[in-house]
């Protein structure tokens, strides 16, 4: 769901809001992968694709908009901190693998629930987004384990799991009962492997097969 945030982003930036969000939908692979780089640069050049220029100081100001309506529109999952401390707790290291833009890397770490990953894998840092095998070698080779030993879980968007099972990681959708209205790119509609209904079955997947590393794909919103 898109807050009122997104509205207002477009105004600071002088753009009709209904142009702005398609905009993003219709970028989404593109930033995601990095092409539009970094912060100020990446908005200034989306601004000019809609044939405005603004200032400096109303870049930053909806740069910040941005990040602070991504963080209202996207709570985490309420078990999402007791599992991963949980997980901590048992010597089991952890990653976020996530498609997104400059967003997600300068608001999550800073965060409770990101200080507790141990790893962050951002597509817009490692130039690919998922099913790309990229993306899970990079999580992979910062957890210090190999594919076969570590547990991936995520929604289905950017057919994360498909991806994952095929570069040889055991793979689990989350299947909430609460995602269905979820805005996703790229659903993985055909996967047939196991699924969760929320993230508090973590621990029991994990159990026995210890220290085993988990990787959780963070939804795939508008990012």
């Amino acid at each position: 769901m898109r807050g009122d945030g997104h509205r207002r982003t477009a105004e600071i930036l002088g753009v009709d809001p209904g142009a702005w969000l398609a905009l993003m939908d219709r970028t989404f692979d593109a930033r995601a992968k990095g092409a539009y780089g970094s912060l100020l640069a990446g908005l200034r050049a989306l601004c000019g694709e809609l044939g405005v220029e603004p200032s400096p100081a109303r870049l930053r100001e909806a740069a910040d908009l941005r990040i602070a309506s991504l963080q209202q529109d996207s709570p985490p999952r309420p078990e999402t901190e007791p599992v991963l401390r949980l997980l901590r707790e048992r010597g089991v290291r952890t990653a976020v693998v996530s498609d997104c833009w400059f967003e997600l890397p300068a608001m999550l770490p800073g965060t409770p629930i990101g200080r507790l990953f141990d790893v962050g894998v951002y597509s817009s840092h490692v130039g690919h987004s998922k099913p790309h095998p990229a993306m899970y070698r990079t999580a992979c080779e910062r957890l210090g384990i190999h594919p076969e030993a570590c547990l991936y879980v995520g929604d289905g968007g950017g057919n994360e799991l498909t991806g994952a099972r095929r570069f040889g990681i055991t793979a689990v959708q989350l299947d909430a009962p609460d995602l269905g209205g979820h805005l996703t790119f790229h659903a993985d509609l055909d996967w047939d492997g196991a699924r969760i209904t929320s993230l508090d079955e973590i621990p029991d997947l994990v159990a026995g097969r210890m220290p085993l590393p988990v990787a959780i794909g963070a939804p795939m919103l508008n990012w």
